[in-house]
């Protein structure tokens, strides 16, 4: 229950105050102070919800009072309350942070109608506050599961500019063979941007059908095909306010990438089967393995939305270009495994990391990953070259 604590020098009034609140509710935690010097005392010591606070007063007056407090505790609400006070002192008082002003002798209403809408404050800010406390937890487990580890110059460069475009609303598309982490660095883009908060939805675009891509992407309308059920929310209103991932966007076919230009110059889209417009707020990241300037040059790919994707365009290196970053990647996955497997972490013996470091990784770092799982499934603790040698 709310803890308020009244500060003022004439003992009746502290008595009339406090009784008035408590027949407002008998739950309440009521404390005193005969002046400013004893409540901050009390106010350093004790979190209080609210403070009734009388401006002239010995020893140390209500406007010294919520100076001191301001630059501490700058939430906690102040209701000033005064029989010599001016208008002049009633703006002071609200520009040195206080909540409110009210004239002795206090009106009952205009009193209790403060406290209330004083403490309705200090609760949202309280709950705001948790909230706040749960994303940035969340963000920061969210944030390991993508991490992306290594700090070669390569990586470095990319990091670089995640942290540069992330807080806009840029396009971007990221480029890069197979197995280079460039869903990573979705995730990073949308983990670092305003709009966290919201879902990143991902769509591979390899993995559906060309008949199927559009009502995916854009949702359908019950009847509109076999199948159709019922009506179904597609990725891009589903994404709406948050960000759409569109991964191996080169292999989208041609109309569903003039349905997804569309959809990024006019900020809409229809279901299938519908006549009716969507209005979405999307932020687009797509990524593919392909040139799409040679697939533009060959007919596959359309050059108008190859320009709206790639306002910022992204290449993710092969770990080829960056095989400093193998030992800590090794270091990396031999603790995620080890964990996911319920095991303990083997170590690998400085002679295999430089052996696995030598590798080409035509697979990248996906391939990596399943090297290191396959030697500590299989190979000795430590890890030796001869290990690397017979299961590689």
């Amino acid at each position: 229950m709310a803890k308020i604590l009244i500060v003022e020098d004439e003992e009746t009034i502290r008595r009339v105050l406090k009784n008035i609140l408590l027949d407002e509710n008998k739950e309440f935690e009521i404390s005193e102070a005969p002046d400013g010097a004893e409540a901050k005392l009390l106010i350093d010591k004790e979190d209080f919800d609210l403070v009734l606070c009388d401006i002239k007063m010995p020893k140390m007056d209500g406007e010294e009072l919520l100076d001191l407090v301001m630059s501490d505790k700058p939430t906690l609400p102040f209701i000033m309350i005064s029989g010599h006070g001016t208008i002049e002192i009633a703006v002071n008082c609200i520009k040195k942070g206080a909540f409110d002003y009210i004239s002795k002798p206090p009106d009952l209403g205009r009193l209790l109608s403060a406290v209330r809408n004083a403490l309705d404050k200090k609760n949202l800010l309280h709950e705001n506050q948790k909230l706040s406390n749960q994303n940035k937890l969340l963000k920061k487990k969210v944030s390991k599961k993508y991490e992306m580890i290594g700090n070669s110059k390569k990586l470095e460069e990319i990091k670089t500019i995640i942290d540069k475009v992330a807080p806009t609303d840029a396009r971007v598309l990221i480029t890069g063979p197979n197995g280079t982490g460039k869903e990573l660095v979705a995730h990073s883009i949308h983990e670092k941007s305003e709009r966290s908060i919201m879902p990143i939805i991902e769509v591979n675009c390899a993995a559906i059908p060309s008949e199927l891509i559009e009502s995916e992407l854009f949702g359908h309308m019950k009847g509109s095909f076999t199948g159709a059920v019922k009506d179904k929310q597609g990725k891009f209103e589903l994404a709406n306010k948050g960000t759409i991932f569109l991964d191996e966007i080169g292999d989208m076919s041609l109309p569903a990438q003039a349905k997804v230009l569309r959809a990024l110059q006019e900020g809409k889209v229809s279901r299938v089967g519908s006549d009716s417009e969507i209005s979405v707020d999307v932020r687009v990241l797509a990524a593919t393995n392909k040139d799409l300037k040679e697939e533009i040059k060959n007919g596959r790919f359309r050059e108008d939305l190859f320009h709206r994707l790639s306002v910022i365009e992204l290449k993710v290196p092969s770990l080829k270009e960056r095989k400093e970053d193998v030992p800590l990647l090794i270091e990396y996955f031999s603790e995620v495994i080890a964990e996911e497997q319920g095991a303990k972490v083997k170590r690998f013996s400085l002679e295999a990391i430089n052996l696995l470091q030598s590798f080409d990784w035509t697979g990248n770092i996906r391939e990596l990953r399943n090297v290191v799982e396959r030697l500590i499934i299989l190979g000795g603790d430590p890890v030796t070259p001869d290990d690397v040698k017979s299961f590689c």
